[in-house]
């Protein structure tokens, strides 16, 4: 029985030894990365040159979403935005002034959604830390104090003189006053049909981050992160130098502090590991299905929300809204969701599906605009189309032919559309995400990015974080086997966890015995 055992544990230490160094190289970066990613608005004020890193991450052409789309006030004024912040130039698209005064510094608080000219010549701003409106007489944006949990505005559109903004969960209402404005919280009714269901991947994320809990849980995450660091470096110090440590036990009869720091070490990373292992696993194991290849399998699942989680909202339409176009032929608002695209009439508060519905990647729509009467512009990762929601056949405008495939959308296309921009002379260019801006059936180059705006445009702390912690920003080194660092380090991950509790605990019960 006691060689059995003896067996088993030197088993588990071999899973634990050699797996537990190889991925104590990537648990440290996770951990690390992870808590930046929890307090995006905390880290929002720090960037990074992006002349330090890979050149895939450097601007070229307009790319990496640095444009979304453009506002033309006058024929020689015209506003660019995107995640470069608010830029303005002339009709040649050439010369550029910063417009981003007001902004908080760092380029998260500069991440633009839409920018919107309201009848009475109003300037407002959709960003992902909140809705901004521009005070002409101090030449800098104003951001207004609106009490919400998600502070993402996404659009921005006027009828009139009232001015409709929207963030993921709600619609906001007010007369247009410019910086002075005054917003009404607007929350849309339940669908017919409704089931108060959420996406599996969101619950994944949510569980992931500990932001199910809210903000006790992503403390708690944290935690599990400052472990998860802390259990990699006594790790790599006990397989490093327990030689070296043996020799200096016997040339000095006292303990040196080198010694205790090492006994001292070792057993905490035993005890630490032991209370902390049913959490690091189910750390490990969400964050696993939240890249390809095993986001693939719950991509389009859906569950009830967990009950009393943060997912567990009374709001239908809560974190689900991701745009707004008004059509003014029809007098009818068109909302893009998380569920699909819907229509509403001006003054009701209950969105209803359009039965015929435009290909849209999984991630997200980047582009809604009209093309024509009665037809729509969708851009997305899946590729830019024209969709009329009354007939069947949908056009792929940017590969100019009949769209074959389904609503859904593929998660990624030939095209991975982040915006459309449209000069002072009608021209009309995609922007996509590797490519930067592409003419639209014309030989009209675009103008370069300027070198004023290369130099301030750096890449957010959060945004590299995403980069490192998904594994991208390693893809220049190993090609396309990035995409499997994500599963196999949870794999190896819970591997070397679990084993190092089972290989504790059988030592625990012979000590205690």
């Amino acid at each position: 029985m006691g060689s059995s055992v003896s067996r088993l544990a030197r088993f588990y230490k071999k899973l634990h030894k050699w797996p537990g160094l190889i991925i104590s190289i990537l648990l440290l970066y996770y951990s690390v990365t992870g808590i930046f990613m929890n307090h995006r608005e905390f880290f929002s004020g720090c960037d990074v040159a992006r002349t330090v890193l890979p050149e895939n991450f450097q601007y070229s052409n307009w790319n990496n979403s640095a444009i979304k789309g453009n506002l033309i006030i006058s024929n020689d004024s015209v506003l660019v935005y995107g995640n470069i912040g608010i830029w303005k130039t002339d009709s040649t698209l050439k010369n550029y002034h910063s417009f981003n005064d007001g902004f908080p510094q760092g380029m998260d608080n500069r991440k633009i959604f839409d920018v919107h000219r309201s009848k009475d010549g109003n300037l407002y701003a959709a960003t992902h830390f909140g809705l901004f409106a521009y005070n002409i007489e101090q030449a800098e944006w104003k951001k207004f104090q609106i009490d919400v949990d998600i502070k993402r505005f996404v659009a921005i559109e006027s009828i009139g003189d009232t001015i409709y903004a929207m963030n993921r969960s709600y619609m906001f209402k007010g007369e247009s006053k410019g910086s002075e404005t005054t917003f009404q919280k607007v929350e849309l009714e339940k669908p017919d049909n409704f089931v108060n269901e959420v996406s599996l991947f969101q619950t994944i994320w949510q569980i992931h981050s500990g932001e199910i809990l809210g903000l006790p849980g992503k403390l708690f995450v944290d935690l599990l992160g400052i472990v998860t660091f802390f259990l990699s470096i006594t790790g790599i110090v006990y397989f490093f130098f327990p030689g070296w440590i043996k020799k200096r036990k016997q040339k000095s009869k006292e303990r040196t502090r080198i010694i205790k720091i090492n006994r001292w070490s070792l057993k905490w990373h035993n005890h630490i590991g032991a209370w902390t292992f049913v959490g690091l696993i189910i750390l490990f194991f969400t964050g696993m299905f939240l890249r390809p290849p095993l986001l693939i399998a719950i991509a389009n699942a859906r569950v009830a929300p967990i009950k009393y989680s943060h997912l567990d909202q009374a709001n239908p339409w809560y974190d689900k809204l991701r745009d707004l176009l008004y059509d003014e032929d029809k007098n009818t608002f068109l909302l893009s969701t998380s569920e699909g695209m819907y229509y509403m009439q001006i003054e009701e508060t209950k969105p209803i599906p359009f039965e015929i519905q435009p290909p849209i990647s999984v991630m997200g729509i980047n582009t809604l605009k009209p093309y024509s009467k009665g037809v729509y512009m969708i851009g997305s990762f899946s590729g830019l189309f024209l969709w009329h929601p009354s007939h069947p056949e949908i056009y792929n405008y940017a590969q100019s032919k009949v769209y074959q495939g389904n609503a859904s959308g593929r998660p990624i296309g030939d095209f991975k559309i982040t915006g459309h921009i449209s000069d002072t002379d009608g021209n009309q260019h995609m922007v996509d995400y590797d490519k930067g801006i592409i003419p639209l059936h014309h030989n009209n180059q675009f103008p370069e990015m300027p070198k004023n705006i290369l130099d301030e445009s750096k890449m957010s702390l959060w945004n590299l974080s995403l980069e490192i912690h998904t594994g991208r920003f390693f893809q220049n080194l190993i090609g396309s086997f990035y995409i499997l660092i994500v599963p196999l380090s949870g794999l190896v991950g819970i591997m070397v966890v679990l084993s190092g509790y089972l290989l504790w605990r059988k030592r625990y019960r012979k000590k205690n015995s």
